[in-house]
């Protein structure tokens, strides 16, 4: 019979065969039942998306500020030009640095805020196979070890 690979990286391995994780190996024909549980929320990405946004919205809420002071003041038409074009351009310098932090934001949100186990049955005790804070890694991995794990017992050597 042919191994397959469903999931391969540095640390996380799974075969037809077995699951390999961070050096450690389970035979899927030891292993009864996969599931998961979401862990505590992971508050340092929540932080970062936080400043990240307010790196966004700062600059903006500075330049709506410049313009209503020179609204307010009632100085000169020069220097409120001056305040109003100074505002402007806060407000532009915003644009360039925009897309590259809002791709960082995106990025928060694919890894998720909150910390993910993978858990197995495995000669008949629970073991917690793995922990990550990465929602779209976690994701592939445990379809890849669904997938394994129902092609093991679908296999005629299991039943």
């Amino acid at each position: 019979m042919v191994m397959i690979t469903y999931y391969d990286d540095r640390r996380v391995r799974i075969t037809s065969k077995a699951i390999r994780i961070d050096g450690r190996s389970y035979p899927l024909t030891e292993v009864d039942q996969v599931w998961h549980v979401r862990g505590g929320r992971s508050w340092g990405n929540l932080a970062g998306r936080g400043v990240l946004l307010a790196a966004i919205v700062g600059p903006l809420v500075a330049a709506a500020l410049g313009l209503l002071i020179a609204v307010r003041l009632h100085t000169s038409l020069t220097v409120s030009i001056a305040i109003v074009g100074a505002s402007v351009l806060v407000g532009l310098a915003v644009a360039p640095v925009a897309d590259y932090l809002l791709e960082h934001v995106d990025r928060t949100y694919t890894r998720g805020a909150y910390r993910r186990e993978i858990w197995a049955q495995w000669r008949g005790a629970p073991v917690r196979l793995l922990t990550t804070g990465d929602a779209l890694r976690f994701g592939r991995i445990y379809r890849a070890l669904e997938r394994a794990v129902e092609q093991a017992s679908a296999s005629p050597a299991r039943r």
